[in-house]
């Protein structure tokens, strides 16, 4: 009967470490594979909540291009040329998006006198790359982009970046190998880091109510995917960005927590700004209080001395704006 007892201890250990390590390769797929959304379901959202004017777009000028990425993939930007300035804006979607969701912005940015460049991010659309990293490959194709589009322009010509939700991750990361291509960067609700973001999402939205799980996740990401949590860190980039940074979020964001915003923009708060607007879940700052949003955006620009209203400027007019209930 005694012998008994190591072989069960063996079998209990071995069903236990299995246990372990599919709970380990469950949380690191759903970081890494995380399901993305169609592109027309995409459009049609946002034509229909009124926030992308079809008709503008459909006769603003655009072109295409292709930037090769340094991880090994070509990356398709589309251009809107809605001004005869050089000034430019680059737009980067959140996870699950693609560059349609970014289009929302572009008739502000067109306003003010930019053009405007989005991509679908690696993994995102039509954009290749075998998982999503929230920052850390990303930045390096968003890197490959400010290069190409600021070959492209005259010395004196402003390029801006904007990022929401992992777009805005990917942003400050970015900007924290390399400052030297841009002028200012708009942050909407950013993650700090990532490994708090992760343990945020597991304690609110799964039964699994422990810091190991964010462990047992890191040491699956760093073995399939090469990189560890702790070096998704946005919140240690922005202590090397000495360009302007406007840091936006929304108070009822439950996704990525506005106190996130609030951490990046102590981190380093000289030559930034935080503004925090009261409407709005993840990534909806925008979507609530789009005039309040533009408002924000240009006493930015004029603020820091970035750039001033054209004098054909003209706010727009308030449409009503249809709610969209997007599927889970």
């Amino acid at each position: 009967m005694k012998k008994k007892w190591p072989l069960l201890a063996s079998v209990v250990a071995s069903a236990a470490s299995a246990s372990i390590a599919a709970l380990g390769y469950t949380i690191s797929n759903r970081v890494m594979y995380m399901k993305q959304k169609d592109e027309q379901f995409i459009w049609n959202r946002e034509v229909q909540s009124n926030r992308l004017d079809e008709d503008w777009f459909t006769h603003v000028a655009k072109e295409s291009f292709i930037v090769q990425s340094p991880n090994g993939y070509p990356i398709t930007c589309h251009k809107i040329q809605s001004t005869t300035s050089l000034n430019t804006i680059i737009i980067l979607h959140g996870v699950t998006e693609t560059h349609i969701n970014s289009l929302k912005y572009a008739q502000v940015f067109a306003r003010l006198g930019y053009n405007i460049i989005v991509y679908d991010q690696r993994r995102h659309g039509k954009t290749d790359g075998k998982t999503t990293s929230y920052g850390f490959y990303e930045k390096y194709d968003l890197q490959a982009v400010v290069e190409a589009v600021r070959s492209q322009m005259t010395h004196d010509a402003l390029l801006g970046i904007q990022g929401e939700s992992m777009g805005a991750a990917t942003t400050l990361q970015y900007g924290g190998l390399d400052d030297t291509l841009f002028d200012f960067i708009i942050a909407d609700c950013a993650f700090s880091t990532f490994e708090k973001q992760l343990h945020h999402v597991l304690m609110r939205d799964t039964p699994i109510k422990t810091a190991y799980a964010v462990k047992l996740a890191d040491f699956f990401i760093q073995k399939r995917d090469g990189y560890t949590l702790r070096e998704v860190a946005p919140i240690e980039a922005v202590q090397k960005i000495s360009k302007p940074i406007l840091y936006i979020h929304s108070l009822e964001d439950t996704y990525i927590p506005h106190t996130m915003s609030e951490a990046l923009h102590a981190a380093k708060p000289e030559n930034t700004r935080l503004v925090l607007f009261e409407k709005g879940e993840h990534a909806q700052s925008f979507n609530e209080q789009p005039f309040d949003y533009e408002k924000e955006i240009i006493k930015f620009l004029v603020d820091f001395h970035i750039s001033y209203l054209p004098q054909d400027y003209q706010f727009p007019q308030k449409k009503r704006r249809t709610r969209i209930i997007q599927p889970a």
